[in-house]
């Protein structure tokens, strides 16, 4: 044990502890170098705002900003944005990133999104205009004709046309409802009047 303690204290020992710190500091300074330079340290590219543009306008400015992209799906339509236009971007623009970074794109779809005509026959007004908002289609106008259920949706009409429950639109849709008046039909009246 002393033999070990003396040669600790040694001036060989010293000398080569001192040339393998040297040569650790050295390492150290040349594996930072060469991660500098292989990863652009430092070097940013500021993310361009891609906010309305279409697709292919989208690629050639990722291209020439030196980054890559990827296209999400979207199944929200928004009115103010054109068809097949960028709508979110992530990162968001200005941001600064690494050159060949991914952004994420959500894209503008052609249109709303189809929705199922709820089952409204024989349901009171009220309530039809309540399912028919839940699944996200609006009452333009009530028509009302004798019927003898006052209130009671009898058909439902969209672009003037009979339309079935189940049958799809495009969310956002207004339909017309086809209500009774709550008075018995002039045919019956007639008919029970022959009798």
């Amino acid at each position: 044990m002393k033999d070990f303690i003396g040669f600790l204290k040694s001036k060989t020992f010293l000398i080569q502890l001192a040339i393998a710190m040297v040569l650790i500091v050295i390492f150290v300074f040349v594996i930072l170098g060469w991660l500098k330079s292989t990863t652009n340290h430092g070097e940013f590219v500021q993310v361009p705002d891609f906010s309305k543009m279409s697709v292919m306008d989208m690629r050639k400015t990722a291209e020439a900003a030196g980054l890559r992209y990827e296209v999400l799906d979207s199944t929200d339509y928004n009115p103010e944005y054109p068809r097949f236009s960028i709508l979110e971007q992530n990162p968001k623009a200005g941001s600064k990133v690494k050159h060949n970074r991914k952004i994420y794109f959500t894209v503008n779809p052609s249109g709303y999104k189809k929705v199922s005509v709820p089952k409204i026959i024989q349901v009171t007004r009220r309530n039809a205009t309540a399912m028919l908002r839940a699944v996200g289609l609006d009452v333009q106008r009530v028509t009302y004709i004798d019927e003898l259920g006052k209130d009671m949706v009898y058909r439902v009409k969209y672009k003037g046309k009979d339309i079935s429950p189940g049958e799809k639109l495009p969310k956002t849709s207004k339909v017309e409802l086809i209500c009774g008046n709550g008075t018995i039909p002039e045919e019956i009246l007639a008919t029970e009047s022959d009798q």
